[in-house]
């Protein structure tokens, strides 16, 4: 969906000669580079000075405008990148891409525009949402500007709930200094397109209140741009329903309403503090084992380019997604063009309205803008490179996120490979041995009360591995009896529920080139005669391939067993033994389906229908991307690949 007046006749984008395979392989990766602030500066500017756009802050004023959303690198096609790359082409140009809200217009929608080239931008086009299908006003990220209009609603919509809520909690809302309320927010924001509803969590504002619920949720209703317009729809306090304020404040005044008065929260050893408390085995005043590096780093970081132990990559932190890996080399030969995260979700159920509901794809909510500060000796050891990262996303000009990745070398505890040769009298032959060490790439998305942990990890045998740790504070409602049915009872007042992770990655391998097949290897056995012995049998295992030839076949369904060897490999491609070049994909989640198959909000998350999918797409954008929420909106799949499963 266009703006009136854009003009369709869009200027011939500026391509720059480069100098070829040749050229500094951190040159090469720049072109994989997130923007700089430079590069995002002048973006907003070229976009802000375009009247056919009529772009105004993106803080402050009204809902109904239009305004610049985000900002990232658009990263170059493969096949551009590649010419680059391999056969001395052309420099891919570099470009943006920019995600923008129009809401003021008849038709108000959310568009994205590829822009550049840069680092001076000079012209613009659209970049087709998936399925061709413009996203409504209605299905845009939350920003900051809508979230403060949203408290200052809900803060004079339960005006009439003051006297309950300082009843039961000793805290307030209205004209609070310390002893606050704050809230939780639910997404998706409705049960079906069109609406922008929000389930509200109301919680005790202290240290950890992800952790504080007083058992009321509200349902607001934001949909219209103009705040004046918005109402609280649904209640829900301790188990009952309401369908006004009035109506329960009503029930408060009676007498009639099942309150809950919490207990008043310790000044210190608070449960859901940080705060060190109890006895501990060890002593906590001694330090614990650290990583050093006796002579210095082993791995070289230039730009955006890292080498260690035979590998070569080129990464970026993209605002909306985090983590992206490009051009990885392993002894000087490609292995993987891509390796990024793309979605995570967490899915849940329970008893109350806002557990029914909450069913998160964490990409909505910007998880690579979400890569604050680590902590030296903690979150990294005090021997890590950090790296700064800069984001233009729902503000007005880049911000920079101080030590927003790390990179480090670690000494994995187990050997890379040993042997003790004996000679059963005592002594030995001789003992071999290889240290165990890998480089880790990590940062961290800290989306809401959940903190991610991202790492990716380089070993010098040639294995890459990704890991993703959960930490942080877990999503939880007020408990009920009822509630014991979806998950489990962890304090006074508290239910910890039921709910399901799973992360989506992108795997483009190149295994010696670019012309791979998949094909799945498994163990079965054969009972034979024995050669050797008359009359008897030997059952022994053999390997038995088959080929992948098809989408279908290469889909493998989540909550199945899967074939024990997922392996890619280049047929044209062989070792000295005629091996095909292979590499293996090994999965270690045992995670089952979020939803029933073709549900509302499944639809919205049909990656997770399979362990793996495999899409024959060599070209272009990425062909699993992030979803705008809500979750039902776009799918993620092209249709005619999750038509054909």
């Amino acid at each position: 969906m266009w703006p009136p007046g854009l003009p369709w006749a869009l200027a011939l984008l500026v391509t720059a000669a480069s100098s070829g395979p040749s050229a500094d392989p951190a040159d090469r990766a720049s072109i994989f580079a997130d923007l700089s602030p430079a590069e995002l500066r002048a973006v907003r500017t070229f976009l802000m000075e375009r009247p056919e756009l009529g772009l105004s802050p993106s803080q402050g004023g009204p809902l109904a405008k239009n305004s610049l959303f985000l900002v990232e690198l658009l990263p170059p096609q493969k096949r551009r990148a590649l010419r680059f790359l391999e056969h001395g082409g052309a420099r891919p140009p570099r470009e943006a891409r920019a995600v923008l809200f129009f809401g003021a217009q008849a038709e108000p929608n959310v568009t994205e525009l590829a822009v550049g080239p840069l680092p001076r931008p000079s012209s613009y086009r659209p970049l087709a949402f998936k399925g061709g299908r413009a996203v409504p006003f209605w299905a845009r990220p939350m920003t900051r500007l809508e979230y403060e209009l949203l408290h200052e609603a809900l803060v004079a919509a339960l005006a009439p709930l003051e006297p309950l809520l300082l009843q039961a909690t000793g805290f307030g809302f209205q004209n609070c200094s310390e002893r606050c309320l704050t809230y939780s927010d639910i997404a998706p924001r409705g049960v079906g397109p069109g609406e922008r509803r929000t389930w509200l969590v109301i919680q005790r504002f202290v240290e950890g209140f992800f952790l504080h619920p007083v058992g009321l949720e509200v349902l607001l209703d934001h949909r219209d741009p103009d705040p004046r317009r918005w109402a609280v729809r649904r209640l829900w306090y301790n188990g009952r329903h309401f369908g006004s304020v009035r109506e329960l404040a009503d029930s408060h005044a009676r007498g009639e309403l099942a309150l809950v008065v919490l207990p008043e929260p310790p000044a210190r050893g608070l449960f859901s503090s940080y705060e060190p408390r109890g006895r501990f085995g060890t002593p906590t005043d001694v330090h614990g084992a650290k990583v050093c590096e006796p002579q210095g780093r082993r791995y070289r970081l230039r730009g955006n380019r890292l080498e260690y132990g035979g590998w070569s990559l080129a990464f970026r932190l993209r605002s909306s997604a985090g983590l992206q890996l490009f051009d990885l080399r392993f002894g000087g030969e490609r292995v993987a063009w891509e390796l990024s995260v793309q979605e995570a979700i967490a899915f849940y159920g329970g008893h109350s309205p806002a557990a029914m509901q909450t069913k998160y794809m964490d990409a909505g909510w910007a998880m690579g803008a979400s890569s604050y500060e680590l902590a030296p000796g903690v979150d990294c050891p005090e021997t890590a490179a950090f790296l700064d990262a800069h984001h233009l996303l729902d503000a007005d000009g880049p911000v920079r996120f101080r030590r927003a990745l790390c990179v480090f070398e670690l000494p994995t505890g187990v050997p890379l490979r040993r042997h003790f040769d004996s000679d059963f009298q005592g002594g030995f032959h001789f003992y071999a041995g290889l240290e165990g060490r890998a480089l880790v790439l990590r940062t961290t998305s800290t989306v809401y009360n959940y903190d991610y942990i991202w790492d990716f990890l380089l070993y010098p045998n040639g294995v890459l591995e990704t890991k993703v740790h959960a930490t942080g504070y877990i999503h939880a409602t007020f408990y009920t009896p009822e509630g014991r049915r979806y998950g489990s009872r962890v304090h006074s007042h508290l239910l910890g529920n039921i709910h399901t992770h799973l992360v989506h990655y992108k795997v483009d391998l190149d295994v010696a080139g670019s012309g791979n097949s998949f094909e799945t290897m498994d163990i079965r056995f054969e009972n034979i005669s024995n050669p050797w012995s008359a009359g008897a049998r030997v059952v022994q295992p053999w390997l038995h391939r088959q080929p992948r030839r098809r989408e279908r076949e290469a889909a493998l369904p989540l909550g199945r067993p899967a074939p024990r060897y997922l392996l890619f490999s280049n047929p044209r491609r062989r070792n000295r033994w005629g091996h095909r070049r292979t590499f293996r994909l090994q999965l270690s989640s045992h995670a089952g389906p979020v939803l029933p198959r073709g549900w509302r909000e499944e639809r919205g998350v049909t990656w997770a229908r399979w362990q793996r999918g495999q899409m024959c797409h060599p070209w272009g954008r990425g062909v699993l991307a992030p979803v705008t929420p809500p979750c039902w909106h776009l799918p993620v799949l092209p249709r005619s690949w999750s038509r054909s499963l």
